[in-house]
């Protein structure tokens, strides 16, 4: 997996003129992303916040400073989906 996808951002962050992802800052996209999908319970608010950080992250000199604390946004923002009471079937 890691491969093809580091490939992919290499070529994407070159074809759009922009300097490539660091490993922190992937690792806290990824953490974002599961924030976010899990803390809603809806697996589309991850790429929609993982946007929002990206729009924060290109006005700050620190990206993966920017992006670390999107996620801690969205952690405090995002509520803690309970899971159902189970039942004895």
């Amino acid at each position: 997996m890691g491969n093809a996808r580091t490939e992919l951002l290499a070529a994407l962050a070159e074809g759009i003129e922009v300097p490539p992802l660091t490993s922190s800052e992937i690792e806290s996209l990824l953490s974002l992303a599961a924030v976010a999908a899990h803390g809603t319970g809806d697996r589309t608010a991850a790429p929609l916040a993982s946007f929002l950080a990206g729009l924060a992250a290109c006005r700050s000199s620190d990206r993966a400073a920017s992006v670390e604390e999107t996620r801690r946004r969205v952690a405090e923002l995002a509520p803690s989906v309970e899971q159902p009471p189970a039942t004895d079937a």
